[in-house]
């Protein structure tokens, strides 16, 4: 089985590649069919200043028309491993989406193209190895691959065979995806590693990148970078503001430039 994405999804995606200005992709949370922005403890309910939840349909109809691709993280498919296809099929008709849905295996990654989202999102975290990788690439080429990065390592199977960030990039990319995010779960992104990747294919910086890391997303050569809402504006109250790290107005050090 093959998923054929809907043909409007690649036109409006951010574009890049050579000379494309990097692009800035809001992350939307979905637990349950509610939108969750982050908390001090995780995930929480986005909720309206009269504390009624958020409609998931208006937060995407209100970013489209700034952020023509969105990041959907879908909570649910990641904690219980059973994706929201009802949801992301309806929100994959007025959005270009890329999917994270906890994919484990080959059958729940075109699961999820099948509800017409651009790119289905498989994480090392999660991914069984790379046998899977392969086999879910055959099948589609609609896959971006996440390194999700926790300290210096990696997260990821046994069966990877290695936990550092860009041996494992690298070892993706061999099986087929070309399009890479970096996610690391902790401190600052490591610029350095970004330009790396960055210089071998279509690099982005999700985790812990925020809207101030925007200035070197250009010198880093990165495609994007996926930053997640603590608001949804005119909709939602703000969320408590994340813990403090590292100054990312700070000089870039001579390895970034």
């Amino acid at each position: 089985m093959s998923a054929t994405p809907r043909p409007s999804a690649g036109s409006r995606a951010a574009a890049s590649g050579p000379g494309a200005r990097p692009g800035l992709v809001p992350c939307v949370m979905l637990r349950s069919g509610l939108v969750c922005l982050p908390g001090e403890d995780g995930p929480v309910p986005a909720r309206t200043p009269e504390g009624a939840p958020l409609d998931p349909f208006d937060v995407i109809d209100r970013l489209t028309p700034e952020f023509p691709l969105i990041y959907l993280v879908d909570l649910t498919g990641i904690e219980q491993g059973e994706p929201q296809l009802d949801y992301l099929q309806e929100l994959a008709r007025d959005a270009t989406l890329w999917v994270d849905a906890g994919v484990r295996n080959v059958d729940q990654a075109i699961d999820v193209l099948v509800t017409g989202a651009q790119r289905a999102v498989l994480s090392s975290s999660r991914l069984r190895g790379p046998a899977e990788l392969r086999k879910a690439w055959k099948l589609s080429t609609e896959i971006a691959f996440e390194v999700e990065i926790e300290g210096s390592l990696a997260r990821a199977a046994p069966s990877w065979g290695t936990t550092d960030p860009a041996a494992l990039a690298r070892q993706a990319r061999l099986e087929g995806p070309d399009h890479l995010i970096v996610s690391p779960r902790e401190g600052a992104p490591d610029w350095s590693l970004v330009r790396a990747l960055a210089s071998e294919g279509p690099t982005w910086v999700d985790g812990t990148f925020t809207r101030q890391d925007a200035n070197r997303l250009l010198a880093s050569g990165a495609a994007g970078g996926i930053f997640h809402l603590d608001e949804i504006p005119g909709l939602s109250q703000p969320a408590p503001p994340p813990p403090l790290r590292s100054d990312p107005e700070a000089p870039l050090r001579d390895d970034e430039t």
